[in-house]
């Protein structure tokens, strides 16, 4: 152990250049794998914020998750998916609540959208008038204002049907209406009708409060709830009420309402805690999800690049020491010292290395976290929290670290360590069992773009990816290989340079082992940033082409809070208006199994009017007729009706947003399923399953206007028709897009970003390392006549060479699995936009340069070589 402890300790201050960059890599590997991890356990711990019901002990509402079991290697599976749309529980429940002993107090809360249509002011105390306002509000029972709790500031409680208490601290868009003795015109499912402000409270600025009966009315569902939230006596603890409450329902026989499927039991929830902000807000706990897989999906690529590049880059700094390893070797050192000897050298590099990167983990997750707040990527109301012993997840991934770099250092000096000390000086080639593993994981990557071919959305993307991580590996392992190659082809070019292009030929000829090693990391980058990028602009530049063919419509019409009933009927009738379609969006869960493993499978719906809805829409009819789409049926995409094997006439069973089931019989099926999504149902269909049936105000309006009709008379026309409404004269394209999709793109740049960077040190650090161990070789070659300027020639073409292998052999890597997943998902090309590919290419030469040229500038100095 003495002699281990002396060799390393004399071997790190030698070597000092060397370990640099292999400490620069660990440093960005502990801080890469510590960011992650706390970004995993934090969305592993988030949970929705509690806002409204912060004052309830316990809150009832309905069940927001759906279930689906199938039969997996012979083994029943159940896999669940969080609920967007509003899961209601019957009016029965509170009269079932209300008896409970400990209860003091069960206030029934309904939620329902209100446009604030206009106002007139009225008995102010300036008795000024105030002109119209439009915007969006929340209708609520005062009732539940208690359970926040939120107070009055000034004014009284409704009493009336035509008396509302708002927000405190309206702006202009509301129209001063934080006033009492204010008049305001509220438009609710469609209809206008005028209210007295009788009070002014806290709470959100969107908030509007009526009488208990009149909201119960407004909600469009008056037998129904959002809610019951519940206050405890004095002295009856929060857990002990919550067992009675969940007793007394399951006795009176309680349920969700609405027809759940078979193995989803529709169960009413008592929630405590944390977990009464699940009953307000409702997509917060999906993106927990949503957000669990997208960074799942990614670690383990982010794993595999992380000890790829770290051992390439130990292995590295270990391969320019050969010779004095073998000499150790040679007079009489032990395969045990020596193994101890490199283990203790890259423990005290990797144990600093480590812990100055999960020093920096923290402020790294906390841009993360400021990435996801500013894209909009996380719904309103999901709280990423760390309890305080979760901070520590750095120092486990530092440890991690530091255990790759051991098995990094053993198989970097493994072969000098083994071999016989008469040939521990010789240089020895790539044996065959590493050709053979690089060809298998060939064929495995192979294999996987296979499975993205025949797959589609996430489980397409994954195996892509996949795919990518495995070829790149296999890249590495047959970097000989692949640079022996690589220079034959590229040697004839080179030697057209004069005799500096042969000096670069001979040399990566001779040195094909060392060139694989400098390729590998521009491989990895390349291929791993092309692949990430591609992906989501391959998706998102097929969606708008196809969003592009689908809108035929000249004008769109939408209204806050609700547009009035028989508003298309009115619509089409006036002078110059071709056709009209109102258009809702949604979403669907689709359950079925995938390779035998269960599967819910959330998807981005539109729910249409059929009416002449292709003079409106475009989707692409392939079979069928779309104006036979009516409530219990349903348009199906040509690609998802192929991977169903559905066609007009059969059916398919779905899950809506709210969970509850249908069978749905196919009328029609369509091609541009990108844009429009896989499956177009009836309006009505879609309203009855939304968290707020009665407002058609998240939808619009399409209308085509006839070819010889005044675009701007139509426009005044259809004002006057539809009252309130606003006319847009550019409609936006149609576009249906997954509610994870925003997610999806900020962890994709982050991760690009991220691992771009890394990747970016470590062919620095593996270049730099390549020129460092050179410097014997360059004096040589001076001292031999070559010229200085001959020389750098020399290392501008060999190190172009290296840029143009890794950049070729990167784009290779990336092409097959997103070929796969391009064909499998849009029937395209893979797209990558042009000023992405110009940052991976201009990143490349940069680093290349960067790497290859410095370290060796002192050596090209100088009449004499130093």
């Amino acid at each position: 152990m003495k002699v281990a402890a002396l060799l390393a300790t004399r071997a790190t201050r030698a070597h000092r250049k060397a370990w640099t960059a292999v400490f620069a890599a660990l440093t960005l590997t502990s801080l890469l794998l510590g960011a992650f991890g706390l970004t995993l356990v934090s969305a592993w711990s988030a949970h929705p914020r509690v806002e409204r019901y912060a004052g309830a002990d316990l809150v009832v509402a309905g069940d927001q998750t759906t279930r689906f079991s199938a039969a997996s290697l012979g083994e029943r599976e159940t896999v669940s998916a969080g609920l967007t749309e509003r899961v209601r529980i019957p009016r029965t429940a509170l009269t079932v609540v209300r008896g409970v002993p400990g209860v003091r107090a069960a206030v029934a809360d309904v939620e329902f959208p209100v446009g604030l249509a206009g106002s007139a002011a009225t008995g102010s105390a300036t008795g000024s008038a105030t002109g119209s306002a439009t915007g969006s509000a929340t209708g609520r029972p005062w009732e539940a204002a208690r359970l926040a709790p939120y107070a009055l500031r000034t004014g009284r409680a409704p009493q009336r049907a035509d008396e509302v208490v708002v927000a405190g601290g309206g702006g202009p868009e509301r129209g001063g209406a934080d006033r009492v003795g204010q008049r305001l015109t509220l438009r609710v499912g469609g209809h206008d009708m005028a209210y007295t402000v009788v009070g002014v409270a806290d709470g959100p600025r969107t908030a509007v409060w009526f009488t208990g009966a009149e909201a119960r009315r407004l909600s469009g569902h008056p037998e129904a709830l959002d809610a019951i939230g519940v206050v405890a006596e004095s002295g009856t603890g929060a857990g002990e009420l919550a067992g009675r409450v969940r007793k007394a329902l399951d006795t009176a026989g309680v349920t969700d309402v609405g027809h759940r499927a078979d193995g989803d039991p529709a169960t009413v929830r008592v929630l405590t805690g944390d977990d009464r902000g699940e009953a307000e807000f409702l997509a917060a706990a999906p993106a927990r999800g949503e957000l669990l897989a997208a960074l799942g999906s990614v670690a383990g690529a982010v794993v595999l690049v992380s000890l790829l590049v770290v051992s390439s880059t130990i292995v590295q700094a270990l391969r320019q020491r050969s010779h004095e390893l073998g000499l150790l070797r040679a007079v009489g050192a032990t395969p045990g010292q020596l193994r101890a000897a490199v283990g203790r050298e890259v423990g005290r590099v990797a144990v600093w290395a480590a812990l100055v990167g999960a020093a920096g983990a923290a402020p790294a997750y906390l841009g993360l976290r400021a990435l996801l707040d500013a894209r909009g990527a996380l719904p309103t109301g999901l709280e990423l929290t760390l309890l305080p012993p979760l901070w520590l997840t750095p120092l486990v991934t530092a440890a991690v670290t530091v255990l790759v770099a051991q098995v990094a250092a053993l198989i970097g000096g493994a072969r000098t360590a083994t071999a016989r000390p008469a040939e521990a000086l010789r240089e020895r080639a790539p044996g065959r069992g590493r050709g053979i593993t690089g060809l298998v994981l060939l064929g495995v990557g192979a294999s996987a773009a296979g499975t993205a071919a025949l797959q589609r959305g996430a489980t397409a993307a994954a195996a892509a990816g996949a795919a990518a991580v495995t070829m790149v590996i296999a890249c590495a392992v047959l970097g000989p290989w692949i640079a022996e190659g690589a220079m034959r082809l590229l040697g004839a070019p080179l030697r057209l340079f004069g005799p500096g292009g042969r000096l670069a030929a001979a040399n990566c000829a001779a040195s094909a082992h060392r060139l694989g090693a400098a390729i590998t990391p521009i491989v990895l980058v390349t291929a791993f940033a092309g692949v990430q990028l591609s992906g989501g602009a391959t998706l998102t530049h097929a969606g708008d082409a196809q969003a592009r063919q689908v809108l035929r419509a000249d004008l769109a019409v939408h209204a806050d809070g609700g547009l009035p009933a028989g508003a298309v009927e009115r619509i089409r009738e006036v002078p110059g208006v071709r056709a009209a379609t109102e258009i809702v969006p949604g979403t669907v869960l689709l359950a079925r199994s995938q390779l035998g493993a269960p599967e819910l499978e959330r998807l981005p719906v539109f729910g249409v009017t059929p009416e002449r809805l292709t003079s409106t829409l475009d989707p692409g009819p392939r079979s069928g007729d779309l104006t036979r789409l009516r409530p219990g049926t349903v348009a199906v995409g040509a690609d998802r009706a192929d991977s169903l094997g559905v066609r007009p006439g059969s059916t398919v069973t779905l899950r809506f947003g709210d969970g509850q089931e249908a069978r749905l019989r196919v009328v029609a099926t369509y091609q541009r399923s990108i844009a429009l999504g896989d499956f177009l149902l009836s309006r009505d269909d879609l309203l009855r399953h939304t968290s707020m049936p009665a407002a058609s105000g998240a939808g619009r309006v399409l209308v085509t206007t006839a070819p010889d009709a005044d675009r701007k008379a139509v426009t005044n026309a259809l004002a006057r028709a539809v009252p309130g409404a606003r006319v847009e004269p550019d409609p936006a394209p149609v576009r249906g897009e997954a509610a994870e999709q925003a997610l999806a793109e900020v962890v994709s740049v982050a991760v690009v970003g991220a691992v771009g960077g890394f990747t970016v040190i470590a062919v620095l650090s593996t270049l730099a390392l390549i020129a460092t161990g050179r410097r014997p070789e360059l004096r040589l070659l001076r001292l031999a006549g070559a010229g200085r300027g001959q020389l750098r020639r020399m290392l501008r073409l060999e190190a172009a060479a290296t840029v143009v292998t890794g950049l070729v052999v990167g784009a290779a890597v990336a092409s097959v699995p997103l070929l796969a997943f391009s064909t499998a998902t849009t029937g395209t090309l893979p797209y990558l936009p042009p000023a992405q590919a110009a940052v991976i290419v201009s990143v490349v030469v940069a680093t290349a340069a960067a790497g290859s040229l410095p370290p060796v500038w002192g050596t090209l100095r100088g009449r004499y070589p130093r």
